[in-house]
């Protein structure tokens, strides 16, 4: 059976958990204690000497970070969520790269600053989210899914630390476009969500 080394508030954890239920896949959940520092121990290290939830083990295939699981997970169980030809692998790579800079740089590092306490620069974090966010609001005036024609895993590395963002006060109030396509992820059938939280978490 499939192993996910997860945290519940980590948003790349939740992409990877997002994913297997949408595949209704199944899987065992293993939580790793991040406030007592299990992700810095000999066992989760051989796992991800980089020490970071998400972990997949699929039958000893061992798979670190949230985008290579979500397209790896496509890519064997549900290719229709990523397509093979070339045009749509590129969409998607654009924006499994924005996903990585501009939305981790964004919305994740200012939610990072309110619910861990992440000493960032918390004004300039939210100034990035809000130049992101016009971007993307404006890329969807035209399209309901973000890469392709239809839903992918692009939607899916994107969706979390969007959703969230307003736990780091970005305010989604004024993107419409966004606030459907967020509405349209959540519709799918398999949607799981991620827990919202109260700043000051400690971990």
């Amino acid at each position: 059976m499939i192993k996910l080394y997860d945290f519940p508030l980590s948003g790349h954890a939740h992409k990877a958990r997002l994913m297997l239920s949408l595949l209704n896949i199944e899987y065992e959940r293993i939580e790793v204690a991040l406030a007592k520092g299990e992700q810095q121990s000999e066992h989760f290290l051989t796992l991800n000497p980089f020490h970071h939830v998400p972990v997949l083990d699929d039958n000893g295939l061992v798979i670190r970070d949230s985008n290579a699981i979500i397209t790896y997970l496509a890519k064997k169980y549900g290719t229709e969520w990523y397509p093979n030809d070339a045009q749509s692998s590129a969409r998607i790579q654009e924006w499994l790269a924005v996903s990585t800079k501009e939305v981790s740089e964004g919305p994740g590092a200012a939610r990072l600053v309110n619910v861990f306490g992440a000493g960032l620069d918390h004004q300039a974090a939210i100034e990035k989210s809000h130049e992101l966010l016009t971007i993307i609001e404006q890329h969807l005036s035209s399209r309901e899914w973000i890469a392709i024609d239809r839903v992918s895993v692009a939607d899916i590395a994107l969706f979390t630390y969007i959703a969230h963002a307003p736990e780091g006060d970005v305010s989604l109030e004024n993107y419409p476009n966004i606030n459907a396509w967020l509405a349209r992820i959540e519709a799918l059938e398999g949607f799981v969500g991620m827990p919202k939280t109260a700043v000051g978490l400690a971990v």
